[in-house]
């Protein structure tokens, strides 16, 4: 039968009855306090086996009470549990020696199951970070799926072992690996992403460990690779499936013994570097296709780390949509906001391009609607542009096979012929989203989207009135 004393504090008197009745039905005895100060009580007098406390407290921030407790009795677990269910909240609680951080509302069976953990992990202590400095937050949501993200993040960064990071394109694998380094043991050292896929094959081996003069044809002088770069700090590597597998050699060597040979150069280079590798790809199917290192792969598996599409999270999106709005006004576009059923449709799409997709569309949506508020019918339509007509399942297809299918449905939807007035209606379908997407990137400016585009700028201020595109007035210039 479990024992031990648990001691609670929280200033909801129903959060107290509920924990006091689940915890003493599993055999614990559980003393409750909606103080910090009472908790503090029963710390400093040497009582209890275990806390539970949560962030706002009346009296007292539980994160500031956690260092206290620490350094009187640095034995003693601490949980923390939150209603402010975001990744820095998961990063406080590490970063201050909690023992485990649980976001509001969790299951009354996982906590039993921390709380017997928490007793019976060895009494070592844990280090007392420096406190965290309030920032902007490195990701965004606070459905259950974000929140087994942050914890694991959380533990991460109080280590330095290698990352994997799998998702979708657009789910924020550089943010993890940003938020990896930001909070952890190596922040001031350097970051250094490096793009596989956007790395020519025959010069990633020079990109990432460097070349010596006269190495290659055109190398007159030393150059420096990521690797020397990212010394001390963390070295993201993005697209780890497109590297060539002469470079996955040489980078297993690193992984292996800690150190590299620059292109030309005959001397090993010691280095100490954390690595975090990101992919959108089955790595394991490369390796049966005998494109990627099995080897490899097993080192820089060492914490997987899977990033849900926003199609899995969609609960995420309200706060998603407030940050993006608000990053939109901050670059200095008009403030807008989104009403229920706006949001509702948001909500129900797929969302193939990820949290991407969704920044990418709410910037058209900020730049191109008239008004403070996008309304439902702004947002079905900037939806239907960018999905119909093509079949967003099969985007290795051209665009003139997306086009002739989307054509073939609708020719045999009117008995085999052409429906009336098919072709201005592909040409706006086609040239909507294409015009809009050059006025968000450059924030307006029918000038430089002219140039883009290639067109003249009265013909672009033409096509821009035939579309009913309103371009939003009083837009800085870019």
């Amino acid at each position: 039968m479990p024992s031990g004393t648990i001691l609670i504090a929280d200033d909801d008197a129903g959060i107290r009855t509920v924990l006091n009745q689940a915890l003493g039905r599993a055999g614990y005895d559980v003393r409750t306090s909606a103080t910090a100060a009472g908790l503090w009580r029963w710390v400093a007098a040497g009582e209890g086996d275990l806390v539970i406390t949560d962030v706002v407290l009346p009296d007292e921030n539980g994160f500031d009470l956690i260092p206290r407790i620490k350094r009187a009795r640095p034995d003693l677990p601490v949980i923390v549990m939150s209603a402010q269910n975001t990744i820095l909240t998961a990063i406080n609680a590490a970063e201050r020696g909690a023992f485990e951080y649980l976001p509001k509302p969790f299951d009354l069976k996982d906590l039993t199951a921390i709380v017997q953990r928490a007793l019976d992990a060895p009494k070592q202590g844990m280090r007392q970070a420096e406190p965290e400095e309030e920032g902007r937050l490195p990701l965004i949501g606070r459905s259950p799926a974000m929140q087994d993200i942050y914890r694991v993040i959380a533990r991460l960064t109080q280590t330095d072992l290698t990352v994997m990071i799998v998702g979708e394109s657009g789910t924020g694998k550089e943010l993890v690996a940003r938020a990896l380094h930001d909070y952890g043991r190596r922040k001031k050292g350097p970051f250094v992403p490096v793009n596989m896929a956007a790395i020519p094959r025959e010069l990633i081996e020079s990109e990432l460990f460097g070349h010596e003069r006269g190495a290659f044809t055109g190398a007159t002088s030393r150059g420096i690779g990521r690797f020397e770069q990212a010394e001390g700090g963390t070295l993201f590597l993005d697209e780890i499936g497109d590297m060539p597998l002469e470079a996955q050699t040489r980078l297993l060597r690193v992984l292996q013994q800690g150190e590299y040979t620059s292109v030309g150069g005959r001397n090993p280079v010691k280095t100490d570097v954390r690595i975090v590798a990101a992919t959108n790809r089955d790595l394991r199917q490369l390796i049966q296709q005998g494109a990627f290192r099995e080897d490899l792969f097993y080192r820089l598996n060492v914490v997987p780390l899977r990033l849900p599409p926003l199609r899995e999270r969609p609960e995420d999106i309200p706060d998603l949509v407030r940050h993006f709005l608000r990053r939109a006004h901050d670059e200095g576009l008009t403030t807008k906001y989104l009403d229920a059923e706006a949001m509702e449709l948001l909500k129900h799409h797929r969302w193939p391009g990820n949290v991407r997709e969704l920044e990418n569309l709410l910037r058209r949506l900020v730049v191109l609607q008239a008004g403070d508020e996008i309304t439902p019918q702004a947002v079905s339509a900037e939806l239907r542009a960018t999905v119909a007509p093509f079949d967003r399942e099969d985007e290795s297809a051209s665009l003139g096979a997306l086009v002739e299918r989307y054509l073939n449905r609708e020719f045999a939807q009117h008995g085999g012929m052409p429906p009336p007035g098919v072709y201005d209606r592909i040409l706006r379908e086609i040239e909507r989203p294409l015009i809009s997407m050059c006025l968000a990137v450059t924030r307006g400016n029918q000038i430089r989207a002219a140039q883009l585009l290639g067109l003249n700028r009265n013909t672009l201020h033409k096509k821009i009135k035939e579309l009913g595109l309103d371009v939003v007035r009083g837009l800085r210039s870019s």
